[in-house]
Formats: structure tokens, sequence, C-alpha cells
């Protein structure tokens, strides 16, 4: 099987992380977005969105976008909880990061960190539902470890991805204290 994907990019790693947890078998290649790798007429003839992450397994079957990698590759492991509502639960935050986290979290980062545009370039909105986020994020985990039950899910992958490099972005951890301690618990799970 062979992973696309840009290394700066926390959607990819997303889908490195759990391949790694789950112990599968894979190639990585190397796919950056800024040399515009993702827009070549063999990439595109593979994902004519022109995004990484994407997967080819063994049969030739192509999967892309980050979560619904996670979930094929997390299919029958506990990343997934058994119990109906809970993996509801885990759906929801999957949902919730694509829509209300990523957006913003991760295109600050890259607009500030990539791009190196200066923080007054930015639409204040992306600063202000980035912080909204975290915030969220914070109250969830009061008293929790993890997003969902009481062991590492999809849910506290997909959202550590842009979290532990929010500060790229200009996102000051230091004021959601309950993230800090999630991100570093999930960084140690996952051995990074």
């Amino acid at each position: 099987m062979r992973i696309y994907g840009d290394s700066i990019s926390g959607n990819c790693l997303k889908a490195k992380w759990v391949a790694d947890l789950r112990g599968l078998s894979y190639e990585w290649v190397e796919t950056s977005s800024l040399s515009g790798a993702t827009r070549t007429a063999d990439y595109l003839a593979m994902n004519p969105a022109g995004q990484v992450p994407l997967v080819r397994f063994d049969d030739g079957r192509i999967l892309a976008q980050s979560n619904a990698i996670m979930l094929a590759f997390a299919e029958g492991s506990t990343l997934i909880p058994d119990d109906a509502y809970a993996r509801a639960k885990m759906f929801e935050w999957l949902f919730w990061e694509q829509y209300s986290h990523e957006p913003y979290v991760a295109v600050a980062r890259f607009q500030l960190h990539y791009l190196k545009k200066a923080p007054s370039e930015l639409d204040p909105r992306i600063i202000e539902r980035g912080n909204g986020a975290l915030r969220l994020m914070n109250e969830a985990l009061g008293g929790r470890d993890y997003l969902v039950g009481d062991t590492l899910t999809l849910a506290d992958i997909a959202l550590v991805a842009y979290t532990r490099v929010a500060h790229e972005g200009g996102f000051d951890l230091g004021g959601y204290p309950e993230v800090r301690r999630w991100v570093d618990r999930v960084e140690h799970a996952l051995g990074i």
C-alpha cells in the first residue's frame, strides 16, 4: 500500500499515525503541495481534487480524505468505539474537526508559517473562530483524558494533528490548559 502525503500536513499525518498504530505495512510517498506535486497529470489521474493524503491500496483501489483513510485503517480496532453512542460521538468530533477546527487553526498555520504572511494579513475571523474551537475543546476536555470515552479514538488523532502545532498559526495554547494536557497525552500515546 502507498500513502501519498505531505509531511507538513496534519491531515496527512493523521493517516500515517493510524497506519503506524495499527502496524500496517505501507510506503510513504512524499507529495508536496507547495511544490505542485498534487497538480501533476499523474497525481490528478488518481485524485482529481489534487489533495493529499491519498492511499493506493495493494489491489489498486484509491481512497482520499484524511478522516475516511483513518476510518479505513482503524476498522476493527479500539480506535473506533464499539458502543453505538460513543462511536457517533467520535464521528461528531470528526465532522466538527473538518468544519469548525481545521479551516481556522490549520489555515492560520499554513498562511503564517508556510506562506510567511504577517498576522495582520489574516482575516480576523480565522483567529476568532480558531480560538473558539480551542475554547470548546478545552471545555469538553475538562476532567477527561480523551474526547470520547476513556481511551484514544480517531477523534483525538484527528484533532491533535493541527492543535499540537496551533502556535505556528498564532494560537497560544497557554490559555487552554486542558487542551495542553490532552495534546501531551495524545502525543505520548502516538509516540510522537
